[in-house]
């Protein structure tokens, strides 16, 4: 039986992915645990399926673009005992991979890290991840791209909440808070900055505050939300060395 699955959703992460799945390797060769790791790719054009099976990760396809969908299709696609879900531009650490399985170990229901970005960002963007950085630790909500938890818990809240295109990962942090202890790591992962690169200020904020005033309703339509399920743009500053 499987104890750890790690769940990655892609669309058209190419690119990316290869460096991402050595990274979700590394780890799992110090941790003990039975693992495996699934991803899940979500209607890509690329070589994004290619790249995960050369990396031993097991490929599931669906056709969703939905992150939510996503998520909850590879939870489906495993009996592991727990879930770690990592997006597919992030690269986690060792340090923080054993912590998390400690905390799963001890009996938490769920939880997430300190985040990291990579390469160089805009000076707004800078600023706006010192402000809510750690407002959003506070509130114990975990990052989208590093959240884990417990399949027991998982199964109990539903999985992620699939009638909303974003902030999918606070919806499923607050409800795993009812089902147990909910831990963020000191620990850290290191994401993509891409998406502050390649969008302007006056985008990432126009489209921050839309939502803010929409309440749910807004974050349930896939349209206006192109910062996320837009045509990727190119990131020539994109660094993928080590941590």
């Amino acid at each position: 039986m499987i104890d750890l699955a790690f769940i990655v959703p892609a669309h058209n992460e190419e690119s990316l992915l290869g460096s991402t799945l050595e990274h979700i390797r590394r780890a799992v060769e110090v941790v003990s645990e039975r693992s495996e790791i699934i991803v899940v790719d979500d209607a890509s054009t690329d070589a994004t399926a290619g790249v995960a099976a050369s990396n031993g990760a097991r490929v599931v396809t669906v056709q969703c673009r939905q992150i939510a969908s996503v998520r909850n299709a590879g939870a489906r696609n495993t009996q592991a005992k727990w879930l770690i879900f990592v997006d597919a531009d992030t690269r986690v650490t060792v340090a923080a991979v054993i912590a998390a399985v400690a905390a799963l170990r001890s009996g938490a229901a769920g939880g997430g890290c300190k985040v990291q970005f990579d390469g160089p960002l805009p000076l707004y963007a800078r600023l706006l991840i010192a402000a809510v950085g750690p407002v959003y630790r506070g509130l114990g909500l975990a990052a989208g791209c590093f959240i884990f938890s417990s399949r027991a818990a998982f199964e109990a809240v539903g999985g992620f909440d699939e009638a909303v295109f974003v902030a999918e990962e606070a919806i499923l942090s607050r409800a795993l808070h009812k089902q147990g202890r909910f831990v963020i790591l000191r620990e850290h992962v290191v994401t993509s900055g891409r998406k502050v690169r390649t969008h302007s200020g006056r985008q990432l904020f126009g489209t921050l505050l839309r939502l803010a005033l929409g309440g749910r309703s807004a974050l349930q339509k896939r349209e206006g939300l192109d910062i996320w399920y837009g045509e990727r743009r190119s990131d020539s500053s994109s660094h993928r060395k080590g941590d």
